[in-house]
């Protein structure tokens, strides 16, 4: 596990987050954010979206697993949406596609598009579930997919 940390020395993982948060292509241009300002955009979708996936897991334990399904994927769309401050959200559309990463964000849209239709269409609160927590896994996978390394050290803690 030492081995994948000492491959990434400060300068080169300060140099990844800054070139996430640069870029000519920004989605940024027109709206004029700093640096700082779209780090504050990402953390504040990041945070929201773990609030909003709170909140619908206390709606869950309530029995209201319609208002659970929508408040959890609004809250993980938004911890997406969070990333396109750090890339830029044509950027990331882009990225989603790579080869690295094109079936983690297919399974994600999936998940979330299976996650709805038992939430709403066939009722099945069990499938619901399932597919929040797919849809919830197949969101970790994709985020890893930016973090150098991360998806080796993922691979390497995963105990089965």
């Amino acid at each position: 596990m030492a081995g994948i940390w000492n491959k990434l020395s400060g300068n080169e993982a300060a140099m990844v987050v800054d070139n996430m948060t640069t870029g000519d292509d920004s989605a940024f241009k027109f709206l004029e954010l700093t640096r700082t300002q779209r780090l504050y955009g990402f953390g504040i979708c990041l945070v929201a979206g773990f609030g909003l996936s709170l909140l619908g897991a206390i709606f869950f334990v309530l029995g209201q697993v319609p208002i659970f399904a929508v408040l959890y994927v609004v809250g993980i769309v938004c911890s997406l949406v969070g990333t396109g401050f750090l890339l830029g959200f044509k950027r990331q559309a882009k990225m989603m596609w790579d080869p690295v990463r094109r079936y983690a964000a297919a399974v994600f849209l999936l998940c979330i598009a299976l996650t709805f239709v038992f939430a709403f269409a066939i009722s099945i609160d069990v499938l619901v579930i399932v597919f929040a927590i797919c849809t919830y896994l197949a969101y970790a996978w994709y985020s890893l997919s930016y973090i150098p390394y991360a998806r080796d050290l993922a691979k390497r803690l995963w105990p089965f």
